[in-house]
C-alpha cells in the first residue's frame, strides 16, 4: 500500500516558518528554526478526526495549526526557551480582558532598572545602556506583575518578543547577533511593549470570537528519544514535524540573547546545559561525545555500511581546516538520535497512521549526506512503511562566497505506520 500525500495548498516558502509572521498567534515570536503552519493544516482539510504528534514540537507550529483546524495534539521538545514560548502561546484562549489590563499596568509601572556591575558582552554589544536600563525595567514589571497563570505566561512572550525589535544591531533572520550590523530602525521598550501586546489581544480576541470549541492540545517539555509513558500506545493519527536539520545550526545558541536578557546565562559556557537534551545537530554540541559507542548502537544497523565513508572522509577533512569542526562526530549522533525517536514513536503511531518529517540534506565540509534516504531507512527498520521523499525546493543556490558548492534540496519525508 502506497501512501497517498494530499494536495499541498501553495505557500510561498511550505517549508519554512516565513509565512506563519502573517499568521495570528503563530506570529507573537520569530522563531526561524519553526515551518510552515500552512502545510499543517493542508495535510489534514480532509480530515474528520485525528490526534497529531510532533516530536521537534518547537514553538508550537503544529500544535497551533492542528487547534486552529480543530484536532486534537501533542508536542514534544526539550528546549527550556523555546518550550516557553510554546506553552505561552497555547495559552491564547486567557482572558482578553485580564491581559490587556495586565499589560496596560505594566506599561504605566516599568521604571529603567539600574543595571549590574558586570553584564553579558552579548548585551553590552547589543544595547545601548540606558535601552537596557528601560528593557529590563519592563522585565522587572512583568514578573511583579499579579495576574492568572495563563496570563503571567503571555506576558513573559510579550516581553521576550520585544528583545530584538529594541536593539540597534543586526539580530534577524536566523536569530543570531550581528553587532557589526545595524538595523535602519529600532524601537524603544515602550513602544515595542505597546505594539505587541496590542497585537497579542487582538489576535486572542479573534481567535476567541471564532473558535468556540477548542480541542486540547497538550505540550511536554521533554526529550523525544526517551519513552513518554504521558502518550498512549498507537494514539497519534498522524505525525507532523521539522526536525532539527544536521545543518550546524545551534539551536541552543539561537535564543542566547532572550536568555541572556532574562539571565539565563551570561555566556557561551553556559549553553552547554541546554544542549545536553537536545538532538545532536552541531559540532558545538560533540565535546566529549563517544562516537566510537555511538557507532556501534544497533539501531545504525540499517545505515552504518552506507555511514561509515562520509564519516571517515570527514574526520580526515577536519585535519586539514582550521576550525577542525566535529562533523564527523555529528552526523553520527545526528542519525542515532533520529534512530531513537523513529522507534519510540512506533509505538505510539497507530497503525495505518502518517508520518511527515519535514527535512532537507546537509553537506558539511562538502560531503553529501543524503539525510532523506538514511532517516527513511532509520524509519523502517523501526517499524514504518513505505517512505517515500517529495522535494519542494533546492538549497545553497545563492553560491556568491559559499565554500561548498554542493547542490542541496528541502521536502517531505512521508511514512505509513
Amino acid at each position: 500500500m502506497q501512501l497517498t500525500i494530499p494536495e499541498l495548498r501553495q505557500a510561498r516558502n511550505p517549508t519554512t516558518f516565513v509565512d506563519n509572521m502573517r499568521l495570528p498567534v503563530h506570529r507573537w515570536f520569530r522563531y526561524s528554526a519553526g515551518f510552515s503552519a500552512e502545510f499543517v493544516r493542508s495535510q489534514l482539510e480532509d480530515v474528520d478526526e485525528a490526534t497529531v504528534l510532533d516530536p521537534f514540537a518547537g514553538s508550537a507550529t503544529t500544535l497551533l495549526a492542528t487547534q486552529f483546524g480543530g484536532w486534537e495534539s501533542i508536542g514534544v521538545d526539550p528546549h527550556p526557551f523555546v518550550s516557553r514560548v510554546a506553552e505561552a502561546k497555547l495559552s491564547w484562549t486567557a482572558d482578553v480582558s485580564e491581559f490587556e489590563s495586565a499589560s496596560s499596568l505594566i506599561a504605566s509601572t516599568a521604571r529603567p532598572k539600574e543595571l549590574p556591575a558586570e553584564l553579558p558582552s552579548l548585551l553590552t554589544k547589543a544595547y545601548p545602556r540606558e535601552t537596557l536600563k528601560e528593557l529590563l525595567g519592563f522585565l522587572a514589571a512583568v514578573e511583579s506583575v499579579d495576574a492568572s497563570e495563563e496570563v503571567r505566561r503571555l506576558l513573559w512572550l510579550a516581553f521576550v518578543a520585544i528583545v530584538r525589535p529594541t536593539s540597534p544591531v543586526g539580530t534577524a533572520q536566523w536569530q543570531y547577533v550581528l553587532p557589526n550590523r545595524t538595523k535602519a530602525t529600532s524601537m524603544t521598550p515602550a513602544d515595542a511593549w505597546m505594539v505587541q501586546t496590542t497585537m497579542m489581544a487582538a489576535d486572542m480576541a479573534e481567535m476567541q470570537a471564532t473558535r468556540r470549541v477548542v480541542p486540547p492540545a497538550r505540550f511536554l517539555a521533554e526529550d523525544a528519544r526517551l519513552e513518554r509513558p504521558e502518550i498512549p500506545d498507537a494514539w497519534a493519527s498522524h505525525v507532523i514535524t521539522s526536525p532539527p536539520y544536521a545543518n550546524n545550526y545551534d539551536y541552543a545558541d539561537a535564543t542566547r540573547l532572550e536568555q541572556s536578557v532574562l539571565g539565563e546565562v551570561s555566556g557561551w559556557s553556559d549553553l552547554k546545559e541546554i544542549r545536553k537534551d537536545l538532538v545532536h545537530a552541531c559540532s558545538q554540541h560533540m565535546s566529549g561525545y563517544d562516537t566510537d559507542e555511538a557507532l556501534a548502537h544497533k539501531a545504525l544497523d540499517p545505515i552504518r555500511d552506507e555511514l561509515l565513508p562520509p564519516y571517515r572522509r570527514l574526520s580526515e577533512l577536519r585535519l586539514e581546516r582550521g576550525g577542525r569542526k566535529a562533523y564527523h562526530s555529528m552526523i553520527v549522533a545526528y542519525f542515532l538520535d533520529l534512530a531513537l525517536v523513529w522507534q519510540q514513536l512506533r509505538r505510539v503511531v497507530a497503525e495505518g497512521g502518517t508520518a511527515c518529517y519535514v527535512v532537507g540534506d546537509s553537506a558539511p565540509y562538502g560531503v553529501h549526506i543524503p539525510v532523506e534516504r538514511w532517516l527513511g531507512a532509520l524509519a523502517v527498520d523501526a517499524g514504518f512503511a513505505d517512505p517515500r521523499f517529495e522535494k519542494t525546493r533546492d538549497r545553497n543556490t545563492k553560491w556568491k562566497n559559499r565554500k561548498h558548492r554542493v547542490p542541496l534540496h528541502e521536502g517531505y519525508l512521508w511514512l505509513r505506520g
